[in-house]
């Protein structure tokens, strides 16, 4: 794009929010936000936005200072600094020290006039220099394997296994929140090839796959697409795959007869990207797919240049936000968009689940089970279709397989166990209340979705599922589709305009509906709600968010660690996985999983990673999923995981403290706490859990060693197995049996572990080792409350500060402040300075 004289400054105001600075093609608004983010947007004629769905009430211009000078507009607060330059019209960031953070490329700036569904609207967009040292982390989770986004071409769509969050976060020392609710295109790839399909057919095939329906069984037939394209020069390309439908069902791509991406599941998001070298010349691309694809390739050259474009709009809108570390970036976008409440206690715990338990009975008799075999458990899921004859989701429990649901919730409590159920945002218009909602209008066109912009829709929808399901005691909700599934609002009317305008944005609200109406109808009692899509703010709804309908293979497992952590920097801080996959081998007849000793360490392996997950959890289509039906050598390793999990929860509940209470992250990838060293922040299978562990998944079969980068630190790291002491800023070989993930624990850090227990509140007054790792000074704030209520917010918790002085090898217990009802008076600490074999593994010390 070339510089545009129309955006040229003209004019300039300071209007007590900031400063508007005018232009021939539209008028600039910079507002500083909080202490460390200023909010830019570019409109024409009235500049007051007609939908805010994700900034909270509570955001406040902050103080800032307006000057000018020759050439530029300026306008400062606490962290942070924009300089409109006059001759371009492009704004520079800089943080409070002077340090350049962001700058936008002159003459990138785009706001056009569009039409979309005969209603007006803008097509927007704008370009950012990029060096080619910068690292850029988020967008919220894809299954394409990258972490570091910076070049890639993405299209964010919600769609099942793909969550499109408008926000990365830079190696740089800022983070960019695209402020638009509808499809965005990053770094999109403006050149394109269309494939044709070859003459010949490959094998059809049925199966069982989940839909908005149910289970239905679809025909897929194997197709070749092919097609030639041509590059001017050799070099660094960027490259974008879109087969054409709304999802996919294979991403396989060939480049001259090399293969560059190869994933298989019964769905995939309907594209995928990657970046490759490529000759100068003539390339030939063969895509694999289904016989319905209209597959084509967008590639373009790489450059040092991040861009998003949306394609409807009311204006040109983002927000950047400074900060020296990563947690004060994700701290500042919490104060703009909303805090992450407490999850429950318990929440915390292991969570199982799988498609699907088939009657109340078959819950009882898991849960039991679990209970006589000493395998922690927290929470049983019932996932969908418990509503039999009345209709999809009719928020009613068929009787004849659920003859008592309020009872089967208090069988369920007596044995310390939760419910979890499985409600969507879709309701049959056959079943009652789906009548209901067709008489008044409440449906989005065309479907059985609700549309949840229009609030009285919301409120029907809540006090249906209020008095039908609320009523019965359950504890924790699953809002299933709530993307709504396969992008359905594309092309559809709202309560609020085209659904291209917030085609994104519909989890938000659905969780919106439910939290706050939990929050009324049960204020004494904490929300969890687990959801499959998300949206900027909605970690200010008790959310926690999983992968989707994955399949089970490695590359499938791999591809979920970079997924999550690129969510989570967002400043989501609740994401988990189908542990084991969602599709699994030999699903359809039970079997074939429990014997395949292929899939046995998969799952072992994934269940491994799970436990450092922020909810641990486990999910599978068409089958059982309990420990003990996949072998003792099984059973016997999940338990050991459970019992470190639990033993972990001290840390891990404190750890959610820090989340709510300091707009800290509990799984981080390594860009949070090593910005500095670049060879840690490359590294896309490792990630730290709370401040103190850092994990390092094994995610190929057959290991018996693997290969941790340990990032530079003070004090170097601890292993946890064996206590050995090694420095940080190397690669190192760890023992890596099926039994064993590589954890390493951070000189200075203080762990506080638990007992062994089967449930989150089986021992809460019970001792606490402290496992204290020397090398370095370190800190730990532990953390305790009643667990289940608000009333922490209310000041009802207690902390206890503990310090390790290492020079003096000192540890101090600070006093014990604040108080809650039932609060343990007198704790226990068993102290363990951490050595070669002392104080290592899951065993108490």
């Amino acid at each position: 794009m070339k510089t545009d004289a129309s955006l040229a400054v003209k004019s300039v105001l300071e209007d007590g929010l900031g400063v508007r600075v005018g232009m021939e093609g539209g008028e600039l608004a910079l507002r500083p936000v909080g202490e460390g983010a200023i909010r830019v947007r570019f409109s024409r004629g009235e500049i007051r936005e007609k939908l805010n769905l994700v900034f909270t009430e509570k955001v406040a211009i902050s103080q800032f200072t307006v000057w000018e000078d020759e050439s530029t507009v300026n306008i400062k607060n606490a962290k942070l600094q924009a300089s409109v330059e006059r001759a371009s019209g492009a704004v520079t960031f800089w943080d409070s020290k002077g340090k350049l953070l962001l700058k936008e490329k002159a003459g990138t700036r785009v706001l056009e006039a569009s039409t979309v569904m005969e209603e007006p609207c803008y097509r927007v967009g704008q370009g950012f220099e990029s060096p080619a040292d910068e690292r850029l982390f988020g967008l919220g989770q894809f299954q394409d394997g990258y972490l570091n986004v910076r070049d890639l071409p993405r299209r964010l769509t919600q769609v099942n296994t793909q969550i499109a969050i408008p926000f990365v976060i830079s190696s740089k020392g800022y983070g960019l929140l695209w402020h638009n609710y509808g499809r965005t295109e990053f770094n999109p790839a403006d050149r394109k090839v269309e494939l044709s399909a070859v003459e010949a057919q490959g094998e059809t095939v049925r199966v069982d796959v989940t839909s908005a329906e149910g289970t239905t069984k679809e025909v897929r037939t194997e197709q070749e697409f092919v097609g030639m394209f041509s590059v001017e020069r050799a070099g660094r390309y960027a490259l974008m795959l879109d087969v054409g439908q709304k999802m996919a069902r294979r991403h396989e791509v060939e480049i001259d007869g090399k293969g560059v991406v190869d994933i298989q599941n019964y769905w995939l998001p309907p594209t995928a990207s990657w970046l490759m070298d490529l000759e100068a010349g003539e390339h030939r691309v063969k895509v694999t797919g289904e016989a319905k694809d209209r597959p084509a390739i967008y590639f373009r050259a790489s450059k040092d240049e991040t861009v998003f474009e949306s394609p409807v709009a009311e204006a040109l809108d983002y927000v950047v936000i400074a900060g020296e570390k990563t947690d004060e970036i994700v701290a500042t976008y919490r104060e703009l968009t909303g805090s992450a409440p407490m999850m429950p206690e318990w929440a915390y715990g292991f969570i199982h689940c799988r498609e699907r338990f088939r009657s109340q009975q078959d819950i009882l008799e898991n849960a039991a089970e679990f209970r006589k075999r000493k395998l922690p458990m927290d929470v049983i899921v019932q996932d969908w279709q418990y509503w039999g004859k009345y209709g999809w989701n009719a928020m009613q429990f068929d009787e004849t397989h659920y003859p008592d649901p309020a009872g089967l919730v208090r069988a369920l409590h007596e044995m310390n166990v939760r419910l979890m159920v499985s409600v969507w945002s879709k309701v049959a218009v056959t079943s009652d209340v789906g009548k209901e909602m067709t008489a008044r209008g409440y449906y989005l066109k065309d479907t059985t979705w609700i549309d949840f912009f229009n609030p009285e829709a919301a409120g029907f929808y809540w006090k249906n599922f209020s008095e039908r399901l609320v009523s019965l005691g359950i504890d924790a909700w699953w809002q299933d589709a709530t993307e709504p599934e396969n992008d359905d609002l594309d092309g559809r009317m709202t309560h609020v305009g085209i659904g291209n305008r917030v085609q994104n944005v519909y989890p938000l609200l659905v969780t919106k509906t439910v939290y706050e109406g939990l929050r009324k109808d049960e204020p004494e009692k904490r929300v969890f709600v687990l959801t499959r899509s998300a949206y900027l703010g909605q970690q200010r709804y008790a959310a926690a968010t999983w992968s989707g309908d994955i399949g089970n293979d490695w590359e499938t497992l791999r591809r979920q660690i970079p997924a999550g952590l690129n969510f989570v920097v967002t400043g989501q801080p609740y994401w988990t996985t189908d542990c084991g996959g969602f599709f699994r081998p030999g699903a359809a007849g039970g079997a074939g999983q429990f014997e395949d000793e292929g899939y046995r360490e998969r799952l072992v392996r994934w269940f491994e990673y799970a436990t450092f997950c922020p909810m641990q959890r486990i999910h599978g289509y068409q089958t059982n999923t309990e420990p003990w039906r996949y072998g003792e050598q099984v059973e016997g390793i999940v338990r050991r995981y459970l019992e470190l999990r639990y033993r972990l929860l001290p840390y891990i509940y404190s750890t959610a403290w820090q989340v709510t209470n300091a707009g800290s992250t509990m799984m981080r990838p390594l860009v949070m706490d090593f910005a500095g060293d670049e060879e840690a922040v490359d590294q896309t299978y490792e990630f730290m859990f709370g401040p103190g562990i850092l994990v390092s998944p094994v995610v190929e079969a057959g290991k018996k060693e693997w290969e941790v980068y340990l990032p530079k630190c003070d004090g170097g790291w601890v292993d946890f197995w064996t206590g050995e002491k090694l420095a940080g800023g190397q690669k190192v070989k760890c023992a890596a049996g099926v039994e064993r993930i590589p954890l390493h624990v951070r000189a200075g850090a203080i762990v506080p572990m638990g007992e062994v227990q089967q449930f989150a509140s089986e021992k809460r007054n019970g001792a606490i080792e402290l496992r204290v790792y020397p090398g370095a000074d370190g800190k730990f704030v532990i953390y305790e409350d009643e667990g289940t209520n608000y009333n922490y917010e209310k000041g009802k918790f207690a902390e206890i500060a503990v310090e390790w002085k290492d020079l003096t090898r000192t540890l101090v217990i600070g006093e014990r402040r604040g108080e809650f009802a039932g609060m343990v008076r007198e704790r226990v600490f068993n102290i363990v300075v951490v050595k070669k074999e002392r104080g290592v593994g899951i065993d108490p010390a």
